[in-house]
């Protein structure tokens, strides 16, 4: 990512905030900032970038709020006539609104997926192609459902303002639902050419730091840093760089995590995390995001592969499994089963609860499941379902790293 654009997605959330703070019109803040970072990536790069960027962005930003705004003259006159009074001189905060403008997205009078989606969009950075990949559904489609929270928001007369005591629980488990996706979307990239983007991991580690700090008394939020910290510390040792590369012009390979050389894992960030989620873990309830963390800490204190404690990972995840019955959550489970037990005991569990979830027909699974079978599969010995398997799973994945691990295998 260039400078440029590294330094638009950090000031967009606070442009937004700012435009938000001031009119209260989410809708239309959203569409003047879109279009104030097309201007400045249309001119910054070639103009150089201002001396204060974010004054720059929120002046664009107010002068296109003046425009929306006059085209809807008869039902705002009051937002225009302030548009047009305050333009000449917006005086950006310094504070950061990210967190607030998060709490904003996850307004009660939206559904949780929509406001999952909105806060992607509107803060994460996310494209509308990458939120819909994440919910396994089109990108039209997840357009739609971003347009409506945003039209939702205008009706429900929703403002810049701090959650109540009898929504904040609520919004708050959404904020952090939100930068779960985001932060898992950075670690593998749903799409592209490198297997993570740094980027959007890096943003959800800040907000979840600021999240942390406001509610340091949370143990959820304690967890959910602890588990990003420690699952970014293995970001360094995931890839290698690729042994094809002057055929294909390919970057860097996977290294699955029982092949990395954990001197690469940064222990700054185990030790940081570890600390969190033994903080937390003497409380009495457990949520799906410190048992998360737990098994984190557990991969993390492995020196090495054969030191790691799979039985325990396998009971961590059958807790976290009736916590969170998802599929996803199941494919771990049937990983660490394998790893604890044997291979053949890991394909029959696979083989029921695929039976019993159908987790190889769930579009945002299928993928994995299919690759979980056919390494199990490679295990006892199955070589040519396994080939057929691995290339089944490659052809279903958009991102490059991914596809050619995945297709190594088959080979």
């Amino acid at each position: 990512m260039t400078t440029v654009e590294h330094l638009l997605r950090t000031e967009a959330p606070q442009v937004l905030g700012a435009l938000v703070r001031r009119f209260g019109r989410f809708d239309v803040a959203e569409d003047a900032v879109q279009e104030a970072l097309l201007a400045a990536s249309r001119s910054w790069p070639d103009d150089g970038v201002p001396e204060n960027p974010r004054s720059w962005l929120i002046r664009v930003g107010y002068r296109r709020m003046v425009d929306l705004l006059r085209a809807e003259q008869t039902r705002h006159r009051r937002e225009e006539q302030a548009a047009i009074r305050d333009t000449a001189s917006p005086r950006p905060s310094e504070a950061d609104d990210s967190l607030t403008l998060l709490l904003l997205c996850c307004h009660p009078a939206l559904s949780t997926t929509s406001q999952v989606a909105l806060t992607l969009r509107a803060v994460g950075g996310l494209s509308t192609a990458e939120i819909a990949h994440a919910y396994g559904t089109t990108e039209n489609t997840m357009g739609t459902r971003i347009s409506r929270a945003k039209q939702q928001l205008a009706r429900a007369g929703a403002r810049f303002t701090p959650p109540t005591d009898a929504d904040r629980d609520a919004r708050t488990a959404a904020v952090m639902q939100v930068l779960y996706l985001i932060f898992n979307e950075g670690y593998t990239a749903s799409a592209g050419d490198e297997l993570t983007r740094v980027d959007l991991s890096a943003e959800a580690i800040r907000l979840a730091r600021m999240l942390h700090a406001s509610l340091p008394d949370d143990a959820e939020a304690t967890g959910l840093l602890a588990l990003m910290l420690l699952t970014d510390a293995r970001r360094e040792a995931r890839t290698r760089p690729a042994r094809r590369a002057a055929l294909a012009g390919e970057n860097e390979d996977l290294v699955p995590l029982e092949e990395q050389d954990r001197a690469r894992w940064d222990p700054e960030l185990i030790r940081e995390g570890t600390a969190l989620i033994d903080g937390v873990w003497h409380g009495r309830d457990k949520g799906p995001y410190q048992l998360q963390a737990a098994i984190a800490a557990v991969h993390a204190g492995a020196r090495k592969p054969e030191e790691t404690d799979w039985p325990q990972i396998a009971a961590l995840y059958l807790w976290l499994e009736r916590l969170t019955p998802t599929a996803p959550v199941r494919l771990s489970r049937v990983v660490a089963v394998a790893r604890a037990y044997g291979p053949a005991r890991g394909l029959a569990l696979l083989d029921d609860l695929d039976a019993k979830h159908g987790l190889s027909d769930e579009p945002l699974t299928r993928q994995r499941a299919l690759a979980v079978r056919a390494h199990l599969l490679e295990e006892i010995g199955d070589a040519t379902q396994a080939r057929a398997l691995y290339k089944t799973a490659a052809d279903l994945t958009d991102n490059a790293v991914e596809r050619r691990y995945l297709l190594e295998r088959a080979d």
